[in-house]
């Protein structure tokens, strides 16, 4: 998208207006290092290169794969479920939340399984940790959160968020809270989850009022709200005010205590976070000037704190960091370009203290918004907004190199694709 929003319009029936941002720009060099000064246990900061300790085990929720497998289990044979958001409000897009199945192994796509309807524009989707229910935005002006029995494929309900076009989703690890960002409003708000999957009314919503918002921004712009690898502690990434703002949840109230804020360069246009399975570092795409960033994490504070921007492999062009994944091994990274329509592979060092840029490939697809894994990180899923696409690649379990998987799979608008 040349400086226009990942939102195929200029305004639509929940009165929606494009993203804007300003230029992308190109970085040098290869490598992310670890800031000098950084001591275990404070707050390691990007540009240090010492090796850091890993932690025990994997991320919360993080499944390992053992090392050299290459075999598939009896749980990963088959016909697995594919979930598939859209935008229902605009010309050609879905009509709510597709359905389809995958091979675990060969990748191809079947699209089959229908669509759940009576949920607008479900743009995000994310999974209890029990496999029950999925949960969608409805991202609209009047922004509000749905939850789907996936037994029936039924609606359970929808609650409003409180704030405008909400953009992501998470299920906090204990299964009893859900977290989202308010892209419109600025905000991110709390709701909770019953012992059926149902969403209650919402607990709290923050605003992001300070600091001022970036170059190019007229306010603020909640892009992801995640829990961390350790649990204690929530965390909002803002496009708009450049910040990464550090909450505590109360678990048994469900309100939020800010801790703290990690600011990165201005204009930068933070868009996604994504952890690595250490619990010691974690990497931060840049939207809007096409950078990675890789941040030191203080399990004990909550406070991040951002290293330099490093390149996307992307060039000169313009192109747009959608979202960062990282295996739970915690050995690669891969980061969807838009714009440039391919998929930057970094080998992590260091126990995560370093990101190393080893290549691009073609998405196969148009504007690739929304990469997830399959649950036995073997498969890797694109889902290409602009060229209503699905694209999916093997995972080399090994050199973590990509291959696709055959031809993209059809599916309107597409901006999410959910494996389970």
């Amino acid at each position: 998208m040349s400086s226009e929003a990942d939102r195929p319009r200029d305004s639509g029936p929940g009165g929606w207006t494009r993203r804007r941002f300003v230029g992308a720009l190109a970085g040098v060099g290869s490598v992310t290092t670890v800031a000098a000064g950084a001591t275990l246990g404070s707050d390691p900061s990007p540009a240090d290169p010492r090796t850091v300790p890993p932690t025990a085990g994997p991320a919360a929720g993080a499944t390992a794969p053992t090392a050299g497998s290459s075999a598939p289990s009896i749980g990963d044979l088959g016909s697995r479920p594919l979930f598939l958001g859209t935008y229902t409000s605009v010309e050609g897009g879905g009509k709510g939340i597709g359905l389809a199945t995958y091979d675990s192994v060969t990748g191809r796509i079947t699209g089959k399984g229908g669509v759940i309807t009576g949920v607008g524009d479900p743009s995000y989707l994310a999974a209890h940790p029990d496999g029950r229910t999925l949960y969608a935005v409805d991202e609209r002006e009047a922004g509000r959160v749905t939850a789907v029995r996936l037994t029936r494929n039924d609606v359970l309900g929808t609650r409003a968020t409180g704030g405008a076009s909400p953009c992501h989703l998470s299920v906090h690890p204990s299964g009893r809270w859900l977290l989202s960002a308010d892209y419109g409003s600025g905000s991110v708000a709390v709701h909770p989850i019953g012992g059926s999957g149902a969403l209650g009314e919402r607990t709290d919503l923050v605003t992001h009022s300070s600091p001022a918002p970036g170059p190019g921004q007229q306010g603020p712009h909640a892009h992801q709200f995640i829990t961390s690898p350790d649990g204690g502690h929530v965390l909002a990434v803002d496009l708009g005010t450049d910040t990464v703002y550090t909450y505590r949840l109360d678990e048994s109230k469900g309100t939020l205590t800010e801790i703290s804020q990690a600011h990165t360069r201005p204009g930068a246009g933070p868009r996604h976070l994504t952890f690595h399975p250490g619990g010691r570092f974690a990497y931060l795409a840049n939207e809007v000037d096409n950078t990675v960033v890789v941040c030191a994490y203080d399990p004990a504070t909550g406070r991040l704190t951002p290293g330099d921007p490093q390149p996307t492999g992307t060039g000169s062009g313009t192109s747009y960091p959608a979202q960062i994944l990282v295996t739970s091994r915690g050995s690669y990274a891969y980061l969807a370009n838009r714009g440039h329509n391919s998929l930057t592979r970094y080998a992590i060092e260091a126990y995560g203290a370093r990101l190393k840029l080893l290549d691009t490939v073609s998405v196969g697809g148009d504007f690739p918004r929304h990469i997830a894994f399959s649950p036995n990180e073997k498969l890797l899923f694109a889902a290409n907004q602009r060229s209503s696409t699905v694209s999916v690649f093997h995972v080399d379990d090994e050199s973590g190199e990509l291959r696709l998987a055959g031809e993209p799979f059809a599916s309107p608008v597409a901006v999410c694709a959910l494996p389970l």
